[in-house]
């Protein structure tokens, strides 16, 4: 005997509620085959449900279009500032500054390697230290470093830290939408279960098969069963 089974995703839950909100919407009250009371908290809830649910899509669609741009941004800006430390330590070799001038950016004094950059953390820390670095060494009469000068790393930095909030903030938010989908979806589920139950109560005289058909009218889906669908195909 085919069975009914409930939504398990969003989109299903809001195709049942629409197909019983839509039957609703055609009988008279006297026809229905659930109660009033039902029927007003269907209208009242599911445009709230509907619409968590459009909040909730929009804001993931807008988190990852910035994910995507913030890890444009990060590879971007870890190569100037990759290669800002390298012409820094080419600066050293050349004589043009002594080997102490690294202490001014947050590095050692003998450390010839550029530092970690792997994570967004370790890239803001080493960025920090060579804007405010540089910055320090030119107040006190130091000589520019080009090729890329630390005006051109700074612009870099400043595009990715703007994506970097962007998204963190976006995970917040993103997060909140969801726990209010969460919220009503339970309550979807209580509204769908009640709902089903008085309809198949109302129709539960009728022989099977009109049963099912009337019921399925007010969006309750059956499936088969596996031997059930074996039966049908070995009927054709």
């Amino acid at each position: 005997m085919p069975y009914r089974r409930l939504p398990n995703t969003d989109q299903a839950r809001l195709r049942a509620l629409k197909s019983t909100l839509q039957k609703g919407m055609q009988v008279s009250p006297f026809d229905l085959a659930f109660s009033q009371k039902l029927f007003l908290e269907l209208q009242s809830y599911l445009p709230q449900y509907e619409q968590a649910i459009s909040q909730y899509n929009f804001s993931k669609e807008r988190q990852a279009k910035y994910g995507k741009l913030l890890a444009d941004q990060f590879k971007i800006t870890r190569l100037y500032v990759s290669h800002y430390i390298q012409v820094l330590n080419f600066c050293i070799i050349r004589g043009e500054l002594k080997p102490d001038a690294r202490t001014t950016y947050g590095m050692s004094e003998n450390d010839k390697t550029v530092p970690e950059l792997g994570t967004e953390q370790q890239l803001i820390q080493v960025s920090k230290q060579l804007i405010e670095g540089e910055e320090t060494r030119m107040l006190h009469g130091g000589g520019r470093i080009y090729n890329p000068s630390i005006a051109m790393v700074k612009v870099k930095y400043e595009k990715f830290i703007e994506y970097f909030n962007n998204h963190k903030n976006l995970l917040v938010t993103t997060q909140k939408m969801h726990d209010k989908v969460v919220d009503l979806r339970a309550m979807a589920d209580r509204l769908i279960v009640n709902i089903w139950n008085e309809v198949e109560a109302k129709f539960e005289n009728l022989p099977g098969d009109e049963k099912r058909q009337k019921a399925s009218d007010y969006g309750i889906v059956y499936f088969l069963r596996k031997h059930e669908k074996e039966q049908v195909k070995g009927t054709k």
